[in-house]
């Protein structure tokens, strides 16, 4: 399947050739007659490559040619990296390098005469191994298809919050199941915890209607703590004690990944004996949702552990299996029917038009009676087809869902498959790959889009963003057609960023399309394909399984703990993920991973210096060191890193190499985190492009010297856990030359020193968009020129318990489309909608959520 991508790597493939820079570089070597005849050759090949991707499936040979055709471009691809890894090393050399640089550089492997040959050999020797494939063509009698007409058609965001309008067909399922939960555990027993299962197939909606169920107001009247814990493939208990302590937390998140790593740091009687202080004389509703543990110890094991409660708590599963439901329900499971043809057909029809627009095509809407037909009543089947055919209104694009033979490929009783693979197959090239990615993380995992850009940045996968416009962007706009289709769920935005998970049937589809291309090994697989290019491993353990194969093209590796094995066999890797892991020190001779774009290495424990050599991966894009608590030091000459656009580290330093970080001139976001010894940053430092800045959990930071003069694409800044940060100190230029601030979101989190908002926020009036106040116990009130911030679309205030009022003329901010207060008592109970004192000033507002909250706010 992994052909599918081939029309966008061979697209990605002529860009090149046809740059400037390729053109020189291939004129300097002697290569520019092979240039163009290399780049003809492709051209025909890429013509016919749309055509030949459609018929494969029934035409072996065809698939074997395009196998052969991959191989040669991944192979070209490579090629092309050296010479811009060559460009990039020359360019450090002359700007930074020193006279002993230089000459060790010319008797190198680098040697310009010497790379001069080998690249020769290297561009010849592909040249005419495609020349010799693509005179296969002719012999599949394909047509020429030279633009990729595939289109997405947008959709208006929806919210991921569950409400009567969102979920059709379920207000039956959802009273039963409230009618389950409050009614009295049996004899009334205190000690008895009831268990109720909700039983179906995948995409059935099964954890919709929990969620249906969960925010029920009665649900909440009679449940002081409900807790939701997505349990997916690993019954771990010591996971799931962690995640359900965390649930059960009313901390706000922000410090998430430093709360995980502290409770992966304790035992599994401690953790019990935080589990039982959070539970402990408490009625609660706990939803355990996705499980297919079949292991009855397990269960058990945990059930003992939260039996604890007041009476009348509740469990409430979800699942597949009806051995796993019989084995932990205490109550008859509630077995989740399809939808019926009529709720289906409302279904679709809310995803394939617009409101009221389907009256104008009745024509359409018989044919959309057929195609829910071969939904039988999924609801996430009928709502991807249905978002494929938004507004669409020709029949015969209709007609082609409802008839195309890929409804006959073989599945399981209960697979959708089919179903989505027909929007996979309708994606556009561009796009084909970055979903397939998704297969090398677990299901239900967490994904967000800083990480996405920097995944698909590093292979080459997002189109070079227009003038103006970052990679970040481009990405979200993957994302954003990616939602269109119904692919992601539980998709939220803030400010830029997103975050979302995929269903576990379009993880399943991920899988399908991505097989031999991307595997997430487990214990379960026995086989690595000899062509795979991205690995992930779900235990380190299975990275020994890598010994005996030669994978010499592997692209990516994420989760592993082994480096020399990377160093010896992966010299052409593009992505390593190394964060978690116990390695204590990295090889000196790293730097032979001079593909490398992504490095992470968050969250190692045992590193304490980081060798010189490092810095000598000029194409490296990403650089994580976060939550490295004993790395004593930054590496030295990072100015060398020339293409890093992504900085996220901690470190013991107590003052930062600011000038060799403010050299960094592709650096675009920065991340600084767990700095405790850190006192001032970045005084009086410029730094040209940077556009994100996140600084938290700095305990001894005082000064944060950030002005428009020194960081003037500043868009997005995020500061939390800092106790002693006074962010008055920021001193403001109120001069009308001076330049103005562009910040565009600003989140501030656990700040105590903060009584009132920063007078130089007032400097961002045109163009603050987002503003988050969070878990900031010491502030009262806010100022009234608030309102002069004319931009502000959203304004989140979260556990600020001291906070009594809002400006008096807040109803003068006319973009403001969303306002969330919550664990603000004294200011919800003014705000509190159509009841309190205050509620005419802000019931304007299109979105409006008091002191409800579905979970804690992240930064």
């Amino acid at each position: 399947m992994a052909e599918s991508f081939l029309f966008s790597i061979a697209d990605s493939l002529v860009a090149k050739l046809a740059s400037d820079t390729f053109q020189e570089a291939f004129r300097l070597v002697g290569l520019y007659d092979n240039l163009r005849h290399f780049r003809k050759t492709l051209s025909l090949v890429k013509a016919v490559l749309l055509d030949a991707q459609q018929k494969q499936d029934h035409n072996h040979e065809l698939r074997e040619w395009l196998t052969q055709l991959k191989n040669i471009f991944l192979d070209a691809e490579d090629v092309l990296d050296e010479f811009e890894c060559e460009t990039l090393r020359n360019k450090v050399v002359k700007g930074h390098g020193s006279t002993k640089d230089k000459v060790s550089h010319f008797f190198s492997t680098s040697n310009p005469l010497l790379f001069r040959y080998q690249m020769v050999q290297q561009i010849k020797d592909i040249s005419n191994r495609l020349d010799k494939i693509a005179s296969d063509r002719h012999k599949f009698v394909l047509q020429i298809i030279d633009v990729d007409t595939r289109v997405v058609h947008r959709r208006d965001m929806t919210h991921s919050r569950v409400s009567d309008l969102d979920v059709i067909g379920r207000k039956n399922d959802k009273q039963k199941i409230i009618e389950l939960l409050m009614q009295q555990n049996p004899n009334d027993d205190d000690t008895s915890l009831s268990v109720i299962p909700i039983v179906g197939i995948g995409g059935l909606g099964k954890t919709t209607l929990a969620k249906f169920v969960f925010n029920d107001n009665k649900i909440r009247e009679c449940f002081p703590l409900r807790m939701w814990v997505c349990v997916s493939d690993e019954f771990d208990i010591k996971q799931l004690i962690i995640k359900i302590i965390n649930s059960a937390s009313d901390l706000a998140s922000a410090d998430a990944p430093s709360r995980q790593h502290k409770w992966k740091t304790l035992d599994l009687e401690q953790l019990q004996n935080q589990l039982t202080n959070k539970l402990f004389g408490q009625k609660f509703l706990l939803v355990l949702d996705d499980v297919w543990n079949e292991n009855r110890v397990k269960w058990v094991e945990l059930r003992n552990l939260i039996q604890l409660s007041a009476a009348g708590s509740k469990i409430l599963v979800t699942t597949r299996s009806h051995s796993i439901a019989s084995m932990m329900g205490t109550l008859p499971s509630h077995n989740l029917e399809g939808l019926s043809e009529e709720d289906s057909l409302s279904l679709f029809v809310k995803w394939a038009f617009k409101e009221g627009e389907e009256e104008k095509h009745p024509h359409l809407i018989n044919l959309g009676r057929q195609i829910v037909k071969k939904c039988r009543g999924v609801p996430l089947a009928v709502r991807t087809l249905g978002s494929l055919l938004f507004s669409k209104f020709e029949a015969s694009e209709w007609e082609y869902v409802s008839h195309n033979e890929i409804w006959n490929l073989p599945q399981k009783n209960d697979d959708i498959l089919p179903a989505l693979k027909l929007s996979y197959d309708l994606l556009p090239s561009y796009l084909r790959q970055c979903f397939a990615l998704f297969s090398l993380y677990p299901k239900d995992y967490v994904f967000n889009s800083y990480e996405m850009t920097s995944l698909w940045g590093a292979l080459g996968l997002i189109a070079l963003p227009e003038k103006n416009r970052t990679l970040e962007y481009v990405t979200n706009q993957y994302l954003d057609e990616l939602q269109s289709r119904s692919f992601l769920q539980d998709f939220v935005k803030f400010g830029t960023t997103y975050k979302f998970r995929i269903h576990d049937l379009v993880h399943d589809l991920a899988l399908f399309v991505s097989k031999d291309e991307c595997v997430h090994l487990s214990s379960n697989i026995k086989y690595i394909p000899d062509n795979v290019r991205h690995l992930s491993f779900a235990e380190s353990n299975l990275f020994g399984n890598l010994f005996t194969k030669k994978l010499v093209a592997l692209r990516t590796i994420l989760f592993p703990e082994v480096l020399n094995t990377c160093l010896s066999k992966f010299k052409y890797l593009r992505v390593l993920d190394l964060r978690s892991s116990t390695i204590e020190t990295l090889p000196r001779n790293f730097s032979k991973l001079k593909h490398l774009r992504y490095l992470d290495l968050g969250y190692n424990d045992n590193i304490k210096r980081l060798p010189e050599s490092i810095c000598k991966l000029q194409s490296l894009q990403v650089l994580k060191l976060d939550g490295c608590m004993e790395l004593e030091a930054l590496p030295k000459k990072l100015r060398k890193l020339i293409s890093l656009r992504y900085f996220n580290f901690s470190t013991r330093q107590s003052v930062f190499p600011n000038k060799e970080i403010a050299s960094l001139g592709s650096l675009e976001i920065m991340s600084i985190k767990s700095c405790h010894n850190v006192e001032s940053i970045f005084g009086g430092v410029k730094f040209p492009a940077l556009k994100t800045l996140n600084v938290f959990d700095c305990p001894s930071l005082k000064s944060l010297s950030l002005d428009s003069q020194n960081f003037p694409q500043l868009e997005t800044l995020f500061v939390g856990g800092c106790g002693n940060l006074d962010l008055q100190l920021w001193k403001s230029h109120h001069e009308k030359e001076s330049p103005k601030l562009k910040l565009k979101v600003v989140a501030f989190s656990r700040l105590s020193q903060l009584v009132a908002l920063p007078e130089w926020l007032q400097e961002a009036a045109n163009s603050l968009q987002y503003l988050l106040v969070l878990d900031c116990p010491n502030i009262e009130t806010f100022p009234e020129w608030l309102t002069t911030l004319t931009g502000l679309k959203a304004l989140r205030l979260i556990d600020c318990p001291n906070l009594v009022s809002l400006p008096d003329n807040i109803d003068h901010l006319t973009a403001l489309e969303s306002l969330k207060i919550g664990s603000c008592p004294k200011l919800c109970k003014k705000y509190q909608p159509h009841v309190g004192e205050l509620w005419s000033k802000i019931s304007h507002i299109k979105i409006i959520m008091i002191d409800e909250l579905e979970e804690p706010e992240e930064l």
